[in-house]
């Protein structure tokens, strides 16, 4: 597994949104602006941190988490992939940061991945699934039951 340059200067309350595909810098570019739209129905002013580094091309799940794991205050990271280049609601996928060592027991961490580890959301979920993950209401995998719900497999809005 090959190591990945350390995300620095994520303030506690940004999404922190990963590029891993480097192929369509147009799609990135639509990406990112879905991500800095104010959201929810207050029009939230949009907190992100943006990793946008060609040495991240084509990391994996598990070097992505092995790359951000030091972060305390992150439960979830967003990847922009392959998937969210080419698809044209460009879904992110949403990564549970969260081992079993950090739940109280097993039940605990089978509850949390029972959808898995990972969901796609809308570029707007992701506001609101961060926000809601950083103050532990609703968790993770109330997120990954609505997307596993959604005909397309997406988180939408609860």
């Amino acid at each position: 597994m090959r190591v990945l340059p350390a995300v620095v200067d994520r303030g506690e309350f940004d999404a922190l949104v990963i590029r891993t595909d480097h192929h369509d810098d147009r799609a990135w570019q639509n990406v990112v602006a879905a991500l800095t739209e104010p959201w929810g129905d207050e029009r939230y002013e949009a907190h992100i941190h943006f990793v946008d580094d060609p040495a991240w091309s084509q990391a994996t799940v598990d070097e992505v988490l092995a790359a951000v794991r030091a972060d305390e205050d992150l439960s979830v990271v967003f990847l922009a992939d392959r998937t969210t280049m080419q698809a044209g609601n460009h879904t992110l996928l949403a990564v549970t940061t969260l081992t079993r060592e950090d739940c109280a027991d097993d039940e605990d961490h089978e509850q949390l991945i029972e959808f898995g580890g990972e969901f796609r959301t809308i570029p707007a979920g992701v506001h609101e699934v961060h926000a809601n993950l950083s103050i532990g209401n609703p968790g993770f995998e109330e997120y990954a039951a609505a997307a596993h719900d959604d005909p397309e497999g997406i988180y939408r809005s609860l």
